[in-house]
């Protein structure tokens, strides 16, 4: 079972991204409030649950949440800026958009860069231990892989409704024999053919 908070009586906001090791797309972050004393015994990490799972819940967490905003950052913000910066400002813009303040903020990962006076607990694994990072991963992921099969249609050679923008061999081979969309991330090592003999 997830904890509920990391500190008692306290406004805690959950904070997570999706999409950082992806060759194309943009790097989505999401930021929830839950009530108080919140429960949901099918919460957990967006990466254990099914993608029919994760889109009931994303319902629920929507429906229940005290606050959440989901924000992103293009492939070309990520390219100008790289993508660790790109990750924490999609997580400052969903933060600044929660109705409510929030008197903490549980950063999934390590790393993170102080936001608005604001105190911040980076948290390894935290989508695995507390609900309102767990429900913050959701959204993220939910959120990018719409986008992603929006964009799919547009380019459908590159199988991103399947590979949602990950270095699979296919999205790799698709690179390879079309070339680089206006989705791709050019920062990116984007082929490499020493990675064909290993996969």
């Amino acid at each position: 079972m997830l904890k509920q908070y990391f500190q008692e009586n306290t406004i805690e906001s959950g904070c997570d991204e999706a999409g950082r090791g992806c060759l194309a797309g943009p790097v989505y972050a999401a930021a929830v409030i839950l009530p108080p004393n919140y429960t949901n015994e099918k919460l957990n990490d967006s990466k254990q649950l099914s993608e029919k799972k994760r889109d009931e819940l994303r319902l629920e967490i929507e429906h229940d949440a005290i606050s959440f905003c989901v924000a992103s950052m293009d492939n070309n913000e990520i390219d100008a800026i790289n993508i660790l910066k790109a990750s924490l400002l999609s997580m400052h813009k969903a933060v600044d958009g929660l109705k409510t303040r929030p008197q903490l903020l549980l950063i999934d990962g390590n790393k993170f860069i102080p936001y608005n006076g604001i105190p911040h607990k980076c948290i390894i694994k935290g989508d695995a231990t507390y609900m309102s990072i767990a429900a913050a991963s959701i959204l993220a992921k939910t959120y990018r892989d719409e986008f992603m099969y929006k964009i799919a249609k547009e380019f459908p050679e590159y199988h991103w409704e399947q590979n949602k923008g990950y270095p699979t061999k296919a999205h790799r081979a698709a690179i390879e024999k079309y070339g680089p969309t206006k989705y791709h991330r050019m920062s990116y090592r984007l082929l490499d053919s020493q990675l064909s003999l290993f996969q």
